[in-house]
């Protein structure tokens, strides 16, 4: 008796461990579900909305300008922020609002981005921290799940910040 308890336990025990394995392994390398919290990313995607962000393009190297992005805070490694893609490397970007009377531009460094949140009123972003690096990128958000009436791909981007280069007219 005392056997076949141990059998079972054991038997648990590794179905526990390889089931664990399993979903460690889709969270860390396909994508994972988000609830954002906070205004900054407003009408785009509102406090308390669920998102699906998926793993593979940052593993590929295919994030764009105009996705939205899943990365980790510059300021506190135990935080994520969920901000829009403006510039890649390389890039000219406006670093001033868009109220200012004089515009001041700044070039993206190899190896990073910068983010901007949709609501340029109400977000710290690049404009505050400057450029990230690319290995901060956890995730690219692919769809919106929840509420139900708004699921489905994200809109552009409304605050019309991002330009085309002459490398994305080629």
């Amino acid at each position: 008796m005392f056997r076949r308890a141990l059998g079972q336990t054991l038997g648990f025990v590794g179905y526990t461990i390889q089931y664990g394995c399993i979903a460690h392994c889709a969270f860390e390398y396909i994508g994972e579900f988000v609830v954002c919290s906070g205004p900054s990313m407003e009408p785009t995607i509102i406090n308390h909305d669920v998102v699906f962000s998926e793993r593979m393009s940052r593993h590929l190297c295919k994030i764009q300008k105009g996705d939205i992005v899943i990365a980790k805070s510059p300021y506190d490694p135990n935080i994520n922020i969920c901000k829009r893609v403006i510039g890649l490397e390389g890039d000219k970007v406006c670093t001033s609002s868009p109220s200012d009377l004089f515009k001041a531009h700044t070039y993206v460094p190899k190896g990073h981005v910068w983010l901007e949140g949709d609501n340029l009123r109400n977000s710290t972003d690049s404009r505050n921290y400057g450029p990230i690096p690319y290995a901060l990128i956890r995730g690219r958000v692919c769809l919106k799940l929840w509420p139900p009436h708004s699921f489905g791909t994200l809109s552009e981007s409304p605050t019309k910040r991002i330009t085309k280069t002459q490398s994305d007219s080629d």
